[in-house]
């Protein structure tokens, strides 16, 4: 065998080069995600509990309690939530790098799409889709909800937080977010079903679970789904017309920014 071919199979092997999430490993991963908020906001509350009672002078029963109780302030609530959302993105963004470090810059599925070279008119797009959405999802949802009020834990928690609070918490929501959430959904998962289905099928599919693991924040109100159902086709489309997952994170975030923006307006 030619030296530099065997040279360059050493360097590259093919199926190490070829090698792209599945379905399977896709929804291991978003639970995954679920999991370890679950899992950090338990140590949090664990936390809490041992300093307020080391702090009063109780016994090891009263750790939960009062961890809970620390927990009930919206400003604790908001401190939990920020660090189990920088933990939790932090694992899951460096295990996809770690399992899929060829395709962490590729534009087309079955890449992830962290490259920077899509064409401007995606992000003001982007932009417009950011905007026009919470409108127009809004008026889908009331429409569906029949006068039923449509309340969200993260828009209660932003309202009633303090305002020294209220800046990096929305921060973090309009930028880590929608980041990891479009890592996982529009960067894993569809990269995943699209090498199975055509991008269009895998753009529904996509959206459909992203709708569906919001429900849990929205009480489980259905009249919910196709508002985020309807994003995350939109979501799904930014990521594929443009080889890019960039134009996918910045709507993302100016969905939510426009969300945030409430928080400041709602008196505590």
């Amino acid at each position: 065998m030619d030296a530099n071919r065997l040279t360059d199979l050493t360097v590259s092997p093919p199926e190490q080069t070829s090698r792209a999430p599945t379905p399977w490993q896709a929804v291991a991963l978003i639970t995954l995600y679920f999991v370890l908020q679950l899992a950090i906001g338990s140590l949090v509350t664990l936390v809490a509990g041992v300093v307020a009672t080391l702090h009063d002078g109780g016994g090891l029963g009263a750790v939960v309690p009062l961890g809970r109780r620390w927990l009930g302030q919206s400003d604790a609530t908001a401190v939990a939530v920020m660090i189990t959302l920088l933990m939790s993105a932090a694992a899951i963004t460096y295990l996809s790098r770690h399992w899929w470090p060829q395709r962490w810059s590729e534009g087309a599925p079955p890449g992830l799409g962290f490259t920077s070279s899509p064409h401007p008119v995606f992000y003001l797009a982007a932009l417009a889709a950011g905007l026009a959405m919470p409108f127009v999802g809004g008026v889908l949802t009331q429409w569906l909800a029949q006068g039923h009020e449509v309340s969200q834990d993260i828009k209660q928690l932003g309202a009633n937080t303090s305002l020294a609070l209220r800046l990096p918490l929305a921060v973090l929501v309009i930028s880590i977010g929608p980041m990891v959430e479009e890592l996982l959904f529009r960067g894993v998962l569809l990269s995943a079903i699209a090498r199975y289905t055509s991008n269009g099928v895998a753009i529904v599919l996509s959206a459909l679970l992203f709708a569906c693991v919001h429900l849990p924040d929205l009480s489980f109100l259905w009249y919910a789904l196709p508002n985020l159902a309807l994003l995350g086709m939109i979501l799904g489309w930014l990521r594929v017309q443009s080889g890019s997952i960039w134009p996918a994170v910045v709507a993302h975030g100016m969905n939510n920014l426009l969300a945030v923006v409430s928080w400041f307006m709602l008196s505590r």
